[in-house]
């Protein structure tokens, strides 16, 4: 299944040691979580969404009701809390692993239908929402390999395109989640 925690964060002066709480200490926080497979971050490219988007394989719901959880992973944001907006968390079924989106490459996600990403010759995979919001209760996602260029200005509502802020960890790889050659206060 693939979790999906969105928000966007109101307050520029500490938004850099944010992001760097959230990519060097949450992340690998929860890929330690049994159940966690994979983790990353993203930044949108588009306007209309969230700023941020996490996206992580796991196991189930039951995953995100466990202690070890609520220990290592859930929460942990009060210092920041006030300035965190536009929250959303979403459990998706249909898909087993989020796709590793790497340097130069980008993630778009459509909220009206696979049309939008066929006509740009992806092939996207279909998620459907089974627990926490359940809303949008389908989302499209597909990688865009470096090669492929899109104008996020030509991009319909609801269709976003994301960035990477961090490599995909995996499980047991005990990476650092920083993509190298990227900024992650981008």
């Amino acid at each position: 299944m693939i979790y999906t925690v969105e928000c966007s964060f109101t307050d520029p002066a500490s938004e850099a040691e944010w992001n760097d709480f959230y990519s060097l200490e949450k992340l690998p926080a929860l890929i330690s979580v049994s159940g966690f497979h994979t983790s990353q971050r993203f930044k949108a490219l588009s306007t209309g969404c969230p700023v941020y988007l996490a996206m992580h394989s796991i196991d189930g719901l039951a995953v995100l009701e466990g202690d070890e959880y609520r220990q290592k992973g859930g929460g942990n944001f009060a210092r920041w809390q006030q300035h965190i907006t536009d929250w959303h968390r979403n459990l998706y079924g249909a898909l087993e692993r989020a796709p590793a989106v790497g340097e130069g490459e980008h993630l778009i996600v459509s909220a009206v239908g696979p049309e939008p990403l066929i006509e740009r010759g992806l092939a996207p995979d279909r998620m459907r929402a089974v627990a926490l919001e359940k809303c949008p209760e389908i989302r499209w996602l597909a990688k865009l390999d470096s090669s492929i260029r899109l104008d996020v200005d030509t991009l319909p509502n609801h269709v976003h395109l994301y960035a990477p802020m961090t490599a995909q960890l995996t499980s047991g790889s005990g990476a650092v989640p920083h993509t190298p050659g990227q900024n992650r206060h981008a």
